[in-house]
């Protein structure tokens, strides 16, 4: 196909896709919410409620990082720590894996991470949440909470991998020839 005609398909593509995302927000507006307990997690300061991770805003990310095991989390906190500032200026933000507090302290640091994180360890949050599977693995996602009146309301949450909208690099990696091809993310390139 020439460039010209494939250049302009893709573009309608990209049309739908935008269409699409439409359509996303108006039933994302439309969803009842969830109400969820205000479960205790883990920092190295000590324990946090969830409540208290929404500090003064109304509205919470938090993403279900399965860990300093995951090189594809990894790349996906990589990420999320170049957007922090932006996303937090609207919402609280904040990353929640497994690991133990002064795991989680050393990896972050080791990453010059920035943004929050917490230890959902010992904890049922993973699980309630949907993201730990039967086998006791934790999958990665993001779910969005709010508070209404003292209660704690998921508006929305979905799964995270290879290709979605939260990592770009999947996205750069579909307009090469052979797009990510057999390539995984790695801890260190250098």
């Amino acid at each position: 196909m020439k460039y010209v005609d494939a250049t302009r398909r893709l573009a309608e593509h990209r049309d739908r896709i935008a269409a699409l995302r439409e359509e996303m927000r108006k039933i994302q507006e439309a969803i009842e919410p969830q109400e969820v307990a205000d479960y205790s997690l883990a920092t190295p300061q000590g324990e946090v409620r969830l409540s208290a991770l929404f500090g003064d805003k109304d509205d919470l990310f938090v993403i279900h990082n399965m860990g300093a095991s995951c090189r594809y989390c990894t790349m996906w906190a990589d990420g999320f720590n170049g957007v922090y500032d932006h996303l937090a200026s609207r919402a609280a933000f904040v990353v929640c894996s497994p690991d133990a507090p002064a795991a989680q302290k050393r990896f972050a640091d080791s990453r010059g991470w920035h943004f929050p994180m917490v230890s959902h360890q010992n904890t049922s949050f993973a699980a309630d949440m949907g993201y730990r599977a039967e086998d006791g693995s934790c999958q990665p996602g993001i779910s969005v909470f709010r508070r209404d009146n003292g209660r704690i309301m998921r508006v929305s949450d979905t799964d995270m991998g290879p290709g979605d909208a939260f990592c770009s690099v999947w996205h750069f990696f579909d307009m090469l020839p052979g797009g990510a091809g057999d390539w995984a993310p790695q801890f260190r390139y250098r």
